[in-house]
């Protein structure tokens, strides 16, 4: 067993012992290759570098009670990247290829599975981007497919604490009919600037409002967001939103423990009427939201210093399924037999 503190891990980079990659040259795929190398040989041209030909997926395995090894829809995030690779003209990469990628990295990686009960999971990183060289903005003909894995903690440092978030009103995360749809780099990029003045204004988060009008709730910087009252699980509905695979399985969970879920636009005058709200995506799973302010209208809005019952009882239950303590009925779950 790799002796690593598990029950402190940070959510970030940890270097494992090695990653997969396939290459898309001459109008087909090639085979998987081992790499123990964390760098990558790329041209100086590479459409990747020059017209933001990326994307990629984030996913995790986990050791279950039962100590197997289980991934999480992984077929949902296959989807997904296909859909980011259609979105900027990538090849697709085909559902067999992407889960013999991610199947091969966890296994050949196990021993950074952290154990049962450490609260703590292999992180699991699926890229795709331009390699063929390109001067003028059109799609590569060349593309490299990558899988790497790394053990991580928490996303936020509080756990499933709840943490405060800081609306903003001066920056998009994307344009209402550009790439927010899909989980493309530049997405990213275009929220790194408020997120780290959110930071520096003492906030874990930030939260995004809708491009066009400034007067609908987008996401939570790098979450889907959602909110809980009168028995309901609303969500925002957007163009310019990720749609989040952990987002999906809490609002069929929702509906489980008998709440109506409602996704359409949320004006941001809802939110002082929300009983419960938090962040959720496939790092942080949910971390709930003590409260929101305004950094131009210096508004608060409060929704107490402990997790609500609602996304308690949907972290709960999400969490036990993933780690096969919990009956999973929705069919969500893969176990990798033999690590």
């Amino acid at each position: 067993m790799e002796n690593i503190d598990w029950k402190n891990l940070p959510f970030g980079y940890y270097p494992t012992d090695y990653n997969v990659r396939c290459y898309f040259r001459n109008g087909k795929w090639g085979e998987l290759e081992v790499s123990s190398s964390e760098y990558i040989s790329i041209h100086m041209a590479a459409t990747a570098l020059h017209y933001g030909q990326e994307a990629f997926e984030g996913m995790k395995a986990y050791r279950g009670k039962d100590g197997k090894v289980r991934l999480f829809r992984w077929e949902d995030n296959a989807k997904r990247m296909r859909m980011s690779a259609s979105g900027i003209m990538m090849e697709k990469v085909p559902e067999e290829l992407f889960f013999a990628a991610i199947d091969k990295a966890v296994r050949l990686n196990a021993r950074f599975i952290p154990p049962y009960g450490t609260g703590a999971s292999l992180y699991i990183r699926p890229l795709l981007f331009g390699s063929g060289a390109q001067v003028g903005v059109k799609p590569a003909k060349e593309y490299m497919f990558v899988v790497f894995v790394t053990p991580v903690g928490p996303y936020f440092k509080e756990g499933f604490n709840p943490v405060a978030v800081e609306l903003v009103h001066d920056y998009d995360r994307a344009a209402p009919q550009g790439t927010g749809h899909i989980k493309v780099g530049g997405n990213y990029a275009a929220s790194l600037r408020p997120a780290d003045r959110a930071h520096k204004d003492g906030y874990s988060s930030v939260l995004f409002l809708d491009a066009r009008e400034k007067k609908f709730i987008d996401e939570a910087g790098p979450a889907n967001f959602f909110g809980i009252k009168d028995g309901k699980y609303i969500t925002p509905k957007s163009c310019t939103i990720l749609p989040s695979i952990t987002n999906k399985s809490l609002e069929m969970i929702a509906e489980d423990i008998g709440l109506k879920v409602e996704r359409r636009p949320v004006p941001l005058e809802e939110l002082e009427t929300f009983e419960e709200t938090g962040a959720c995506g496939t790092a942080a799973i949910i971390s709930p939201i003590k409260k929101i302010v305004d950094r131009e209208t210096k508004k608060e809005y409060h929704y107490g210093d402990i997790a609500g019952p609602y996304s308690t009882k949907l972290y709960v239950t999400l969490r036990g399924i993933q780690e096969g303590e919990i009956e999973d009925k929705h069919g969500w779950t893969t176990v990798l037999e033999g690590i």
